[in-house]
């Protein structure tokens, strides 16, 4: 039942300057102000998780942002402890905001004996008591169908069009969008339709985990403006190779965009010396320092459009009206 007054949110510290964003940016739209709801969320010296929300959330809609990246444990313990204080206060529902679901990258059995974490995860946040999930460009879109509650899955396919177009609209004929992997395909697809772009794909194949023994490109990349399109980018080992095969393949100049930048280990020196002209990732992981320091990294925002995707859950209306890019320009209005 929606709340009588605002949407309250409240956030972990996984990423605290998105979550303020998103406050903000309901603010503006709302005309009155939507803080963070005070609470602190502290560790013991054994590093236990501890949580004390300090206003009254009795009968309110709870919203709590927190992706579940790096240290993805601890971040994914502070999102079931807030929502267990809060379902403790009477709130009347929960929504977990994870602009990047953890674990989802364990979605099925590889081997024998092995576990499906993104499984146990849904489990667990079900048990804490979160009625719903509002995340972004799951690693896996079955993932789902591991709830039995809502889960609502936005896209950032529309935010990169709206930024592709205002980026390379000297030379958007020239624009080709490149899926790093058989995979990626659908995912790269929908960008280029959105874009009126070609598609290509470079095929990829492993000896073994984290090593990529041989890289082919499937489709004429001569002179192009070619666009890396994926969900998450690690340590940027795949993504950098991709990007010199298809520069060896006669490609003009190489651009990535990927949703999540986990950019682990050695990424940032990876894509520092890339052939690669710029990464552009989202927010929905808190940059490091390096990351912001980087000179070809760049970081479009996510906080208007899951600002909005949380007032039309507050009032009950559409939020697949959010994967359109015309719907979304408004929203990212002088933005783009």
């Amino acid at each position: 039942m929606p709340s009588l007054t605002e949407p309250k949110l409240i956030s972990g510290n996984a990423n605290r300057p998105l979550a303020e964003a998103v406050a903000r940016r309901m603010s503006m739209h709302r005309g009155r102000d939507i803080g963070l709801v005070d609470a602190r969320v502290e560790r013991f010296n054994d590093s236990e998780i501890f949580v004390e929300v300090f206003e009254n959330v009795r009968g309110e809609d709870m919203f709590i942002i927190q992706p579940t990246s790096n240290p993805a444990n601890d971040n994914l313990m502070e999102l079931l402890v807030i929502a267990d204080a809060l379902r403790r206060s009477s709130a009347a529902r929960i929504t977990a905001v994870m602009p990047y679901f953890g674990y989802a990258r364990q979605d099925r059995r590889t081997k024998a004996r092995t576990p499906i974490t993104a499984k146990l995860v849904a489990n667990m946040i079900a048990e804490a008591g979160i009625e719903r999930i509002l995340t972004m460009d799951l690693h896996a879109t079955q993932i789902q169908g591991f709830f039995d509650i809502p889960v609502d899955n936005l896209y950032a396919a529309p935010v990169f069009a709206l930024d592709i177009k205002a980026n390379f609209k000297d030379n958007i004929d020239d624009v080709m969008v490149i899926s790093p992997d058989v995979g990626g395909v659908a995912r790269a697809r929908e960008l280029a339709k959105r874009i009126g772009a070609p598609l290509a794909i470079v095929d990829k194949r492993r000896e073994k985990a984290g090593e990529v023994a041989e890289m082919t490109v499937i489709g004429d990349v001569t002179d192009k403006v070619c666009i890396i399109v994926d969900d998450i980018c690690d340590t940027a080992g795949t993504l950098c190779k991709a990007a010199e095969v298809l520069i060896e393949n006669g490609a003009k100049e190489v651009h990535s965009y990927i949703t999540h930048g986990v950019l682990s280990g050695p990424a940032v020196e990876r894509v520092t010396n890339s052939v690669m002209k710029s990464l552009v990732i989202t927010d929905s992981i808190e940059a490091t320092a390096p990351v912001k320091a980087c000179p070809n990294i760049r970081i479009v925002p996510t906080a208007p459009m899951f600002a909005q995707a949380i007032s039309n859950t507050w009032a009950g209306t559409s939020v697949s009206s959010l994967f359109d890019d015309k719907t979304l320009s408004p929203i990212y209005e002088g933005l783009y």
